[in-house]
């Protein structure tokens, strides 16, 4: 078959759950389609960020719709270390080798350890490889934490920006933050960041001093889950809180998604 009338198969972007890194299991029928469900059992293809829990994901998917082939003959090719630390969203890595399956008439799956891939988490350059090559990127609806935080921030979702995360030393963290929050008081758009479960009670500290009292400070943590916890309120009333202490739900073991705006 020539390269002309050759059939490509499709990238497909699979959401998974938000419960990584989580105490809970979501049944997964409950925040996924069963179509997504089905097209992701169909997929024998994949590119990850980690292999060992994309298993762990199509383990799951098996127990509600069963896999077109076993988890042990699963080709899963996991995205290079480097693109995990930088990020792949500027460019700089050629991901077309990745995807000569698909240019052979394999669809493929493309997963990420929590939400929608290329969306916080790498992916980008796969789908912009997909792109190049002619192949069709076909994203499957699933559950996506950006979104579903602004959607319960109470804050502007007509205008809104994701800026990542935020530097970890003190002094440029607080900078960055009052940059954000001006931009935010100017323009009227939600600034939402993330940060390393970890750190979040270095961030939240940081945030509660460096904000102006009226301005607003949002957080969602475990979204989806029965433990879910989202909250917005000025930061003065944060301050009210007793001194260093973070709200009931944030804590430095759940990943959360934080916003602060007008």
């Amino acid at each position: 078959m020539t390269k002309a009338t050759r059939q490509f198969g499709k990238l497909f972007l699979v959401p998974a759950p938000l419960d990584f890194g989580c105490d809970e299991d979501i049944d997964l029928q409950q925040v996924m389609p069963m179509g997504t469900l089905s097209a992701a059992a169909s997929i024998t293809h994949w590119i990850c960020e980690n292999a060992k829990t994309t298993r762990a994901y199509l383990k799951r998917i098996d127990a509600c719709t069963p896999l077109k082939a076993s988890i042990q003959s699963q080709i899963i090719t996991e995205l290079p270390r480097q693109v995990h630390k930088k990020g792949d969203h500027l460019g700089g890595f050629d991901a077309k080798p990745m995807l000569t399956s698909v240019l052979e008439g394999e669809d493929m799956g493309l997963v990420s350890e929590a939400g929608m891939p290329a969306v916080a988490d790498p992916g980008s350059s796969v789908v912009r490889a997909a792109h190049e090559l002619g192949i069709q990127v076909v994203p499957l609806v699933g559950p996506v934490s950006l979104l579903l935080a602004l959607a319960c921030s109470g804050l502007n979702g007509q205008n809104f920006a994701f800026v990542g995360y935020l530097p970890q030393e003190p002094q440029d963290r607080a900078r960055r933050i009052k940059e954000l929050e001006q931009h935010a008081l100017k323009s009227g758009q939600t600034q939402l960041f993330i940060e390393t479960p970890y750190r979040n009670a270095a961030l939240w500290s940081s945030l509660v001093q460096s904000l102006q009292p009226g301005s607003r400070l949002a957080f969602s943590c475990g979204l989806t889950l029965t433990s879910a916890v989202n909250q917005s309120c000025t930061a003065q009333q944060w301050r009210d809180l007793p001194s260093g202490k973070m709200p009931e739900g944030l804590n430095n073991q759940t990943p959360a998604v934080f916003a602060i705006g007008a």
